[in-house]
């Protein structure tokens, strides 16, 4: 019999209450910035560039303006905000380094307590796109309703070049991101919404 392996999961935080769109900017920019800082995996510079842009009328643009900051970042920034994410069910899980955010949106699919033939599978997925690519398998897990979902994305990702693979990428980052900001931010406009996937980005980089 094959035993599930578990992995470190850290205690829940604690409930966020969101904070109204309409009052965001009376915040101030530097509490703009801690409230929203961590919806962007170690990378509250995303939040700090979009605040050039506040007031925001609406969620879609304040998630325009954290995507914008994003997508407008130099190819060694986006980089390294790639670089910031954790592996699925990776080393920093293993540790129990990753951020609240990761290990609550891992946890829901079952990230945490694999079989051992699915942590294997995952583990030569992580480690062959990491070797292709240069940074983490990353994947807005909200928009998957399974783990199989998420492999299958993954292996069919593999098969990309890297120029079609990075926009694709950021993209998925940005998928993350709209998801934690509707943790965090309250649209007062429309508090019932539920967001479709964005746009994806075809402007082209060269890695540094």
């Amino acid at each position: 019999m094959h035993m599930a392996c578990t992995l470190r999961s850290m205690t829940p935080p604690a409930p966020i209450v969101p904070v109204p769109i309409a009052a965001l900017h009376a915040l101030g920019e530097s509490h703009f910035v801690d409230h929203l800082g961590a919806v962007v995996e170690h990378s509250p510079w995303v939040a700090r560039r979009a605040w050039a842009d506040a007031p925001f009328a609406t969620f879609e643009a304040l998630y325009g303006a954290m995507a914008r900051s994003i997508h407008g970042a130099t190819p060694s920034q986006q980089l390294t905000l790639l670089r910031a994410h954790p592996e699925l069910a990776g080393r920093e899980a293993v540790a129990g380094t990753m951020t609240p955010d990761s290990n609550a949106e891992q946890a829901r699919l079952g990230l945490m307590a694999l079989s051992p033939q699915t942590l294997e599978r995952l583990t030569a997925l992580n480690q062959a796109y990491q070797a292709r690519f240069g940074y983490p398998f990353i994947v807005a897990l909200r928009l998957h309703e399974s783990l199989a979902s998420v492999l299958q994305a993954g292996e069919a990702r593999l098969r990309h070049d890297p120029d079609t693979e990075w926009p694709l990428a950021l993209q998925q980052v940005c998928e993350v991101m709209r998801g934690r900001l509707a943790r965090v931010v309250q649209d007062t406009a429309n508090p019932t919404a539920v967001f479709p996937p964005s746009p994806v980005s075809t402007a082209s980089r060269t890695l540094p």
